[in-house]
């Protein structure tokens, strides 16, 4: 490989990195200040709440990284503990299987990760289940 060639893609790889760092920096710097709780804000709704009235695994995530910026854990636990703790066992996960040099998403890891999914959709779902995302009122 000629060195000009090594010296690009490392360049190009550092301002992917550096272009990367700066918009998750702007995006929670954004979701730190405009706050998800209260209704009207800025935030879009979520698709799947929209169509079936249910929550979807996914919601509460916004506010759960708004009371985790402001530091309020319970809360965020509250607003999605599955995420909260699945990112980064995920993560986590996919870190230790690289570094094994084995596939990160087999067979058995997807499945068991739909699983988690449906059971915990299900699960926030149940009449009186506690750990639903908080709408601030006014």
């Amino acid at each position: 490989m000629e060195p000009d060639t090594r010296r690009d893609r490392d360049r190009a790889r550092r301002a992917l990195a550096v272009g990367s760092g700066a918009v998750l920096g702007a995006a929670l710097t954004y979701v730190g200040l405009v706050d998800p709780h209260r209704p009207g804000s800025a935030f879009p709704g979520c698709p799947f709440k929209l169509a079936t009235g249910w929550n979807c695994p996914g919601c509460g995530g916004l506010r759960m990284v708004h009371d985790l910026l402001h530091g309020d854990l319970s809360a965020a636990v509250v607003d999605n503990v599955f995420l909260l703790v699945g990112l980064p066992s995920l993560a986590f996960w996919v870190l230790l299987r690289m570094r094994q040099g084995r596939a990160v998403f087999g067979p058995v890891t997807v499945t068991v990760l739909v699983a988690l999914t449906v059971v915990w959709t299900v699960m926030r779902n149940l009449p009186g289940f506690p750990l639903v995302p908080t709408i601030l009122d006014g």
